[in-house]
């Protein structure tokens, strides 16, 4: 029989890096409330066509990303490459734009096959916020803020940087897309088959193509600066007063962009050098066409999306827990042993019950598992009404009644993993 192993791009996470994603994932939903977000969980999977209609049929993601089979109803159903989808398709099925604005906060995991490297694997996961129903600019200052401040937290924002461009609104779009058709057409003889076939449908998804030969045609394209109206330049120079305001640094990226037509106006990247190729940890931008796009109402949105993998990779691993060892000695203090560690939980110690073995191979154990300290508790200490506790630190040994070990205990609290 073969050796079982997970799937291709996919992996366990386990121990420091399990503690190092919930920082990510804590740090996220704490700092996003503080902001007034609330958290919201959409299904991994969704119809296909909610992908389809907000990534575009000719996008890569769709054509050869995304996971879609069809299920025993016959329908066809995709793995979520991405949240705001969802997040869309949720406002529309829920109607829930009566209640805009909408300050959303999610978090979990997504799909996508692809090559996987280093921080890209093909289950991968993201937190995310999106604020919907707020057309003017502050709402980007807000979201960029708000992932500024989860960079903050997490202790790595002297490692990123902010790239920020305009995509300008849908008047200067459509100029731009006249300029950009002109200048593809002259070099179509240098583009891929699949950027050929966007420039009837979607020319703006070759802005996006990870071909070299497109890439280097891009290079010379024109720039969404060239086409931008008198009420895209106002707003984007509101954008970024308000980022100057926060005194949150930034550099503009004239070739930052995003392909499809729902996006408009702010287009932003976290980038670090510190993960090689792989540099961006946040990406986000303005959406105002995507809920009408699906079938929605005509109502604004603006978010981001970082990935739990990246950032993860960029902190350090968050100090294990250190439990309390509960070490019992007899008959019948195994018995005292379960009561004592069911009260000392509930009081929200983290205590570790060893299962068998003498009192050297349990202090061995807890010694093993870097405890802070241990409670011995014979049959002798309990007639007495008292336990032996050790602080593993300093060596300190003291005899101590059973009813005063809470308030002994208290002072490794912080140290047990008990989130104090």
């Amino acid at each position: 029989m073969p050796t079982l192993q997970p799937v291709r791009g996919t992996r366990d996470i386990l121990a420091e890096e399990a503690r190092r994603f919930r920082r990510v994932e804590d740090q996220g939903r704490a700092v996003a409330a503080r902001y007034g977000f609330a958290e919201v969980a959409t299904p991994v999977f969704e119809f296909a066509e909610v992908f389809e209609r907000t990534l575009g049929e000719t996008s890569d993601i769709v054509t050869k990303e995304m996971y879609t089979f069809t299920d025993k109803g016959g329908d066809r159903i995709t793995l979520r490459p991405e949240g705001t989808a969802g997040i869309a398709r949720a406002v529309i099925s829920g109607g829930l734009a009566q209640e805009a604005p909408l300050k959303l906060f999610y978090a979990g995991p997504m799909f996508r096959y692809e090559r996987p490297q280093k921080g890209r694997y093909r289950q991968f996961h993201q937190i995310g916020v999106e604020l919907i129903g707020v057309a003017e600019p502050a709402g980007d200052v807000e979201v960029i803020a708000l992932g500024w401040s989860v960079l903050e937290a997490l202790g790595v924002a002297d490692k990123i940087a902010l790239e920020l461009n305009t995509l300008g609104n849908a008047a200067s779009r459509a100029a731009y897309r006249e300029l950009l058709v002109r200048y593809l057409e002259s070099h179509r003889g240098k583009l891929s088959a699949d950027s050929i076939a966007r420039l009837e449908r979607n020319p703006l998804r070759i802005l996006d193509s990870k071909d070299h030969g497109d890439r280097a045609v891009i290079g010379d394209a024109p720039l969404f600066t060239d086409s931008l109206d008198e009420e895209s330049r106002d707003f984007f120079a509101e954008v970024q007063g308000g980022l100057d305001a926060l005194g949150i640094p930034y550099v503009v990226s004239p070739r930052l962009v995003r392909g499809l037509d729902y996006y408009c106006h702010t287009a932003f990247e976290f980038t670090t050098e510190a993960l090689g190729a792989q540099g961006t940890v946040l990406a986000g931008g303005r959406y105002d066409g995507l809920i009408a796009a699906m079938g929605g109402p005509e109502i604004a949105g603006v978010g981001w999306a970082a990935g739990i993998e990246r950032l993860s990779m960029l902190i350090d691993p968050p100090p294990a827990p250190r439990p309390i060892a509960l070490i019992p000695v007899g008959e019948r203090a195994e018995k005292a042993a379960l009561a004592l560690g069911r009260d000392l939980r509930r009081q929200g110690f983290a205590v570790e019950l060893g299962y068998r073995g003498n009192i050297k191979r349990r202090l061995a154990r807890a010694n093993k598992l870097h405890a802070r300290a241990a409670i011995i508790l014979g049959d002798d200490e309990i007639a007495r009404g008292t336990a032996t506790l050790r602080d593993f630190d300093t060596g300190e040994q003291s005899e101590v009644a059973l009813a005063a070990l809470p308030e002994r205990l208290a002072r490794f609290r912080g140290a047990a993993g008990d989130g104090a």
